[in-house]
C-alpha cells in the first residue's frame, strides 16, 4: 500500500509518499481501506515530536479518517467487512489501509459522506466536550472563540450556537471573519488591526464573555484572559501559535474564574461511554442542519504534506480532508 510516511521527525516537507507493507489486524483490531482522512493541527506537532504523545519511527500521521473496513482481527464483533465507518488513531490514517482497535471504530450514519465524516470527529468531539462538558455553557451566555476561523473555530461556533449561546468570533482577516458569520457568530473581531481586550470590553458592554475558547495561545491568552467575565471560564484547547503562553494567577484570583484544560483525546480514553452520548448528540444535531462541518479544500494522499504545511501557515479556513 501507499502512505505518507515520518521516517525521520522534521517538518511536512520531510514527508515520504512510498510504498509500505500492508497492515494485519491482531486480535481486537480492524483494517480500514482509507477514503477520507481529517488532517488536524497535531498531526503537524507529532511529526515534530512536538505533541505528547511519540510514536516510534517509522509512522504515518494523521488521527481520523473514515472508510471501508477490509480485514478482522479475532474477536471483533462489532463491525464486519464492508462497513462504512469512522474510525480514530493516535497515528496511521494518511494511508491507504489503516490498522486501528476495534472499540476506536464508529458505524458512519448514512447520510454523511466521507468526506464530512473524517472531517467531524476531532474538531467537533474536542468542541463539543470543552463547551457542554469542561465549560458547561449555558443558553443566554456569551462565548469568545479565538482562532475562529479554524476547524475546532468553527465547530465551537456552530456548537454554542446550537446551545442557545450568543458567539464573539476573533480570526486574523476579513475573509475568515465572513466564514465566521456564515457559520453563525453573532460578532467579529479582527485581532489583526483591532485591540482584542477593548473590542471584547465594547461588545459586552464592560461584563465580558462567560467563556473564552482557545485553539491559539500566544499573544492573545492574556488579553483575552483579561477580557473574561466574572466567574467566567477559559477552555485551554492547544497552541496553535506555537507559543505557550503564561497567565498571571492573580487574574483568575480577580475574575472568580477558571482555567480548565481541554484534553479530548484522554477524555475519549477515560470515558469512552460519555464520549459515546456526545457523538449521539453531535450526530443528531447534524440532521437537525445545527451542525454543517466546512471542509474547505480536499487534498490526495501524496500531496499530504502540502496539506499539513498549509495548516502551520495559517491558509486554513475550516477543515481540510486528505483523499485516496
Amino acid at each position: 500500500m501507499k502512505a505518507l510516511m515520518c521516517n525521520s521527525l522534521g517538518l511536512p516537507n520531510t514527508l515520504v509518499f512510498q510504498e509500505t507493507a500492508d497492515p494485519q489486524p491482531g486480535p481486537g483490531q480492524v483494517v480500514v481501506d482509507m477514503k477520507a482522512a481529517g488532517v488536524n493541527f497535531p498531526d503537524a506537532l507529532i511529526i515534530q515530536g512536538k505533541y505528547q504523545f511519540k510514536p516510534a519511527l517509522p509512522f504515518a500521521p494523521g488521527a481520523e479518517l473514515a472508510g471501508v473496513v477490509a480485514a478482522l482481527g479475532e474477536g471483533v464483533k462489532n463491525v464486519k467487512v464492508g462497513d462504512r465507518v469512522i474510525a480514530m488513531c493516535t497515528h496511521g490514517a494518511f494511508a491507504e489501509k489503516v490498522l486501528v482497535q476495534a472499540k476506536q471504530i464508529i458505524p458512519m450514519p448514512p447520510a454523511i459522506g466521507f468526506e464530512t465524516a473524517a472531517s467531524f470527529t476531532l474538531a467537533y468531539g474536542t468542541s463539543y466536550h470543552a463547551l457542554k462538558g469542561r465549560a458547561q455553557l449555558k443558553e443566554g451566555e456569551t462565548l469568545l472563540v479565538l482562532g475562529a476561523a479554524g476547524g475546532v473555530g468553527l465547530a465551537a461556533i456552530q456548537i454554542a450556537k446550537a446551545l442557545g449561546a450568543k458567539v464573539i468570533a476573533a480570526a486574523s482577516g476579513a475573509e475568515k471573519l465572513a466564514i465566521c458569520k456564515e457559520n453563525g457568530a453573532d460578532d467579529l473581531i479582527n485581532y489583526s488591526t483591532e485591540d482584542l481586550r477593548e473590542r471584547v470590553k465594547e461588545l459586552t458592554a464592560g461584563k465580558g464573555p462567560n467563556v473564552i475558547f482557545d485553539p491559539v495561545g500566544g499573544k492573545f491568552a492574556e488579553p483575552a484572559f483579561r477580557s473574561i467575565g466574572w466567574n467566567g471560564r477559559y477552555l485551554v484547547i492547544g497552541f496553535a501559535d506555537g507559543e505557550i503562553p503564561s497567565i498571571p494567577l492573580n487574574l483568575p484570583l480577580l475574575k472568580g474564574a477558571s482555567i480548565v484544560g481541554v484534553f479530548w483525546g484522554e477524555f475519549v480514553n477515560r470515558q469512552l461511554f460519555d464520549f459515546i452520548k456526545d457523538l449521539g448528540d453531535m450526530f443528531a444535531l447534524i440532521e437537525q442542519g445545527k451542525l454543517k462541518p466546512l471542509v474547505s479544500k480536499v487534498y490526495s494522499l501524496e500531496q499530504g504534506a502540502q496539506a499539513l504545511q498549509d495548516l502551520l501557515d495559517r491558509k486554513v479556513v475550516g477543515k481540510v480532508v486528505i483523499t485516496t
